[in-house]
């Protein structure tokens, strides 16, 4: 960050370099926060700010630091923006209708957990009225214009977050997802949007668009910093009815960027690109670059996302932002937001409930075609706009820009989209990964390598990420292996234990050769010790179960057996059934048969041979 003093600096503000130019001391928050501000109103043709805090408004932030250091709070002077659909205490929230506006007396729940952990809120940022767009052009404060071409649109509904962080004038921001708000945004202009399980960030404090779907989005330069904010601002709110905690397994300290081994990741069948070659090939290019980094691609029939998707604005959900806006005139509102939110007019309850159960019909089958998938990629949208051409087909256009992401929330699903690459109008595109729910921190690590390999730029600004820190710590998912050797191996008596707790056959497979195999006394059950000697490698069987559901099964199971790590044929460690040593007393040693299948049937066949040798006179 040298001549960090001169007006015309675009600071990188990464969250390592950011922190790491204030433990050298380069500058303060408040000299920082200055130039940011002085920054943001010097590109105000962008549209990306609705309200900038004044000098007084930003003190109180400013003071809260005076006393601290970039080693006291995670977030220690990084510069965020608020989409102006979440309060900031007395800052008014208008979203983007002025007879809306009101000034709230307390932070929306999740700005308060990042200014807690101290961040500096620069604003609040424009975006499509009622967040209802995906283009940023409907809002009377002025369209939004894309970071790299103010002629193309910079995507919404949350167009000032996206135009802002580009931009450089903040680290991050806030944003809010129902139909993609939080997606198409971020690769329109290079960033990289996070789009969390629902209810994974509260949205107390949020106006609502479709309160059962909403989200509270994250714009950030790079995935290793959506992972740390997501971490941060997924804190449970108790008073939110649609809070969900996040489980351990999704936490920040699971983000894995260095890969384990080869995934299974689904394409759709017949992608959607709306003649344009360009998007075609930078789609089919993520591909190719996934593959690269390990992973196999499977076609994914996409009839019944495409289905879903449909459902959000044809179905009654529309009848949501009916609700969210029903104090608001229509002569308040822009004509083409007026124009669909009126469409809930004839929806009646009959209407919701059909579309409910056409929606848990339609999440049945996507879910089964996800099944053993680590992620699906998708375009984020087909193609994108001028400003004009947006102009003049307002609703089609925007429509077509929900393709890829109007099903996600319907469907409970996490989703991160990435930029991979420039158009000839020197618009970026990219790409989003979507999973199940809960699996957000998996999607950012296979994101941030994806991110790493197109070797793009932070944003508009010209910086580059920092060198990778590697993934310490091994991901895991909502679902733990267990390796079987015995009676829980499928279609023996105690299979049931585990498919009752909703397990799972992942493979049939073998040890590595470093084991003995025992039958117990008792004949009923097998005990496997490890035996590096004189071992050999013996049939065992991995399965997988949820988290929740493992600590009742390793409570049923009886000494001498318990659960330890068992190494696998190809060299892996799982947990699985092992022995103490104790529990072998008397035991039969029944390694030479291989498993306990094996030894099952020689002993049958034994029993058969004997009962044929004994005579009717005996």
């Amino acid at each position: 960050m040298s001549d960090a003093s001169s007006p015309d600096t675009v600071y990188n503000l990464s969250l390592r370099a950011l922190n790491t130019a204030y433990m050298q001391g380069e500058f303060t928050p408040r000299q920082l926060i200055g130039r940011l501000t002085a920054q943001a109103r010097r590109q105000s043709g962008y549209n990306a700010w609705i309200s900038l805090l004044s000098d007084a408004e930003l003190e109180p932030y400013l003071s809260a630091l005076e006393r601290k250091s970039p080693g006291d709070l995670p977030l220690f002077g990084v510069p965020f923006a608020i989409k102006d659909n979440i309060d900031l205490a007395g800052i008014p929230t208008t979203a983007a209708c002025p007879d809306f506006a009101y000034a709230p007396a307390e932070s929306a729940a999740v700005v308060s957990v990042l200014i807690a952990a101290g961040a500096i809120p620069l604003g609040k940022t424009n975006l499509d009225q009622f967040a209802t767009g995906l283009v940023g052009t409907r809002s009377p404060y002025g369209e939004g214009k894309n970071s790299f071409n103010t002629d193309y649109i910079s995507g919404g509904s949350s167009a000032g977050s996206a135009i802002a962080t580009a931009l450089g004038q903040v680290s991050f921001a806030l944003g809010t997802d129902t139909a993609g708000s939080g997606r198409v945004p971020a690769v329109l202009n290079n960033l990289v949007g996070h789009k969390p399980t629902r209810g994974l960030l509260s949205t107390r404090g949020v106006v609502p668009a479709c309160r059962t779907l909403d989200c509270v989005s994250i714009f950030a330069l790079c995935c290793e910093d959506a992972a740390q904010l997501l971490d941060i601002a997924a804190s449970y709110d108790a008073q939110d009815p649609y809070a969900r905690p996040n489980p351990f397994y999704n936490r920040q300290r699971y983000f894995n960027t260095s890969g384990a081994g080869r995934f299974r990741f689904g394409v759709p069948e017949k992608p959607d690109f709306q003649g344009d070659a360009e998007t075609q090939a930078l789609f089919e290019m993520s591909v190719q670059r996934l593959q690269e980094l390990g992973g196999d691609a499977v076609s994914v029939a996409f009839a019944p996302f495409l289905e879903t998707a449909r459902l959000l604005y044809e179905g009654p959900w529309v009848s949501e932002r009916w609700l969210a806006t029903r104090g608001v005139e229509p002569s308040s509102m822009l004509p083409v937001i007026s124009e669909i939110i009126a469409a809930a007019e004839g929806k009646t309850a009959a209407d919701a409930f059909a579309a409910q159960y056409r929606l848990a019909a339609l999440k049945r089958q996507c879910d089964a075609l996800m099944r053993d998938l680590a992620f699906v990629v998708t375009p984020t949208c087909p193609r994108f706009y001028t400003r004009a051409e947006m102009a003049a087909q307002p609703i089609v256009n925007n429509s077509l820009l929900g393709t890829y992401t109007n099903f996600v929330n319907l469907l409970d699903y996490s989703a991160t989209a990435v930029p991979v690459g420039f158009t000839d109008c020197g618009v970026p595109w990219g790409v989003t990964l979507f999973s199940a729910a809960f699996e957000d921190i998996r999607l950012l690590g296979y994101a941030e390598r994806l991110h790493r390999a197109c070797r793009l730029p932070l944003g508009a600004t010209g910086h580059t990420s920092l060198p990778a820190t590697g993934g310490a710590t091994t991901a895991v998912t909502g679902r733990i292996e267990v390796v079987v050797c015995g009676a829980h191996l499928q279609g023996q008596p105690l299979n049931w234990q585990l498919t009752e707790r909703d397990g799972q056959l992942v493979s049939r497979t073998h040890s590595a050769p470093y084991y003995q195999l025992y039958a117990l006394p008792d004949g009923k059950r097998p005990a496997m010790t490890r035996d590096e000697a004189g071992g050999t490698a013996i049939e065992v069987e991995v399965w997988s179960m949820p988290h929740e559901n493992f600590g009742s099964f390793v409570a049923g199971i009886p000494a001498p057996l318990g659960i330890g790590k068992v190494e696998l044929a190809d060299g892996s460690w799982c947990s699985g059934f092992i022995c103490e040593g104790s529990g072998i007393v008397g035991a039969d040693n029944i390694s030479s048969y291989g498993g306990w299948r094996n030894w099952l049937a020689a002993r049958r066949e034994t029993l058969h041979h004997d009962s044929l040798q004994v005579s009717p006179s005996d």
